[in-house]
């Protein structure tokens, strides 16, 4: 492959500025006219590691990977605004299908209002596909911590949650046996084609909401974070969760229970909210799991039978 006309392919499919990039592509830097206030997060998806390309099409690596990066934006509350690409190929590995993994987070990036700036390619062990996310925000009090949870706020969930774990059951052959064409179909979409919660999450912060955090890694993880960083206790009820349709069968078939198998799976990339109770009584597009207290900072969920963990990185 030829490094010149891979940037030549990918200048074509992302060309353009607007809002407020001025220069991009094409030049050794990114101009953006800022706001006052810049998030920013980096998010790295690795080929054996994070995805199997004999399990997503190109375009779907592309998305997922945005997608995991811009969640992080949501989970602040912040306006979206421009990614930065790093793109690394193994040897061998096809222009068309590298343009393809763009195209997918192009994709993406054009319906939650991204623009993709910038970035580079490089030649690396193992595809990886790596995304800077900036996103905006007019006054630092617009934005929404892991740190301002507060005793008697309200916890809820955005969505479902499930569907990604199960939709990689599907992907290993572990399960799905049970289920229709249709069923499986939208489990392996959430898991292919997670959407970040951009448009919530800014709802959220302007509601109120005194803590956030997106689910990557499950809830029994993340929601740990929002206590732990709270210094307060978050007591969660398995029996309120919102279970994507087929969770339940694909849980049976693994013989572990849906709603501990739901909150340990992750990468569902739904919201997990801490609002005070007055703030909590105007939403009724959440499912409301809990409530925060006063007590050893840490996660309880009230009707498990066992102590639930989700996902953390081994490095």
């Amino acid at each position: 492959m030829r490094e010149l006309e891979l940037i030549e392919a990918l200048e074509r499919r992302l060309a353009g500025a607007g809002g407020r990039v001025v220069r991009t592509l094409g030049d050794d830097a990114a101009v953006v006219r800022a706001d006052r206030y810049a998030v920013t997060s980096v998010d790295a998806m690795v080929e054996g590691v994070h995805f199997r390309s004999d399990q997503l099409t190109p375009e779907e690596i592309g998305h997922r990977a945005l997608a995991a990066a811009a969640s992080d934006l949501a989970a602040m509350g912040a306006r979206p605004g421009e990614a930065y690409l790093v793109l690394g190929l193994p040897s061998g590995f096809e222009v068309e299908h590298a343009v393809a993994v763009v195209d997918g987070a192009g994709e993406l990036a054009d319906a939650v209002g991204i623009t993709i700036a910038g970035g580079d390619v490089t030649r690396a062990p193992a595809l990886t596909v790596s995304f800077t996310v900036v996103g905006w925000a007019r006054d630092a009090g617009e934005l929404v911590g892991r740190d301002g949870a507060r005793p008697g706020d309200q916890v809820a969930v955005t969505g479902t949650l499930g569907a990604a774990g199960a939709g990689l059951a599907l992907l290993e052959g572990r399960a799905g046996s049970g289920l229709d064409g249709q069923a499986a179909a939208l489990l392996r979409q959430r898991y292919a084609r997670p959407w970040p919660r951009l448009q919530e999450g800014r709802e959220l912060a302007e509601r109120g909401a005194s803590a956030m955090i997106d689910l990557s890694d499950g809830l029994a993880t993340d929601a740990a974070h929002l206590a732990r960083r709270s210094g307060l206790r978050l007591e969660l009820r398995l029996s309120a969760l919102p279970l994507a349709p087929g969770v339940v069968e694909v849980a049976r078939e693994l013989d572990v229970d849906p709603a501990a198998f739901a909150v340990t799976a992750g990468e569902d990339y739904e919201l997990c909210v801490c609002l005070p109770g007055r703030s909590a009584s105007q939403l009724s597009n959440m499912t409301w799991i809990g409530s925060v207290k006063k007590g050893p900072p840490g996660v309880v969920f009230a009707d498990a039978t066992s102590p639930l963990a989700g996902y953390e990185h081994s490095l």
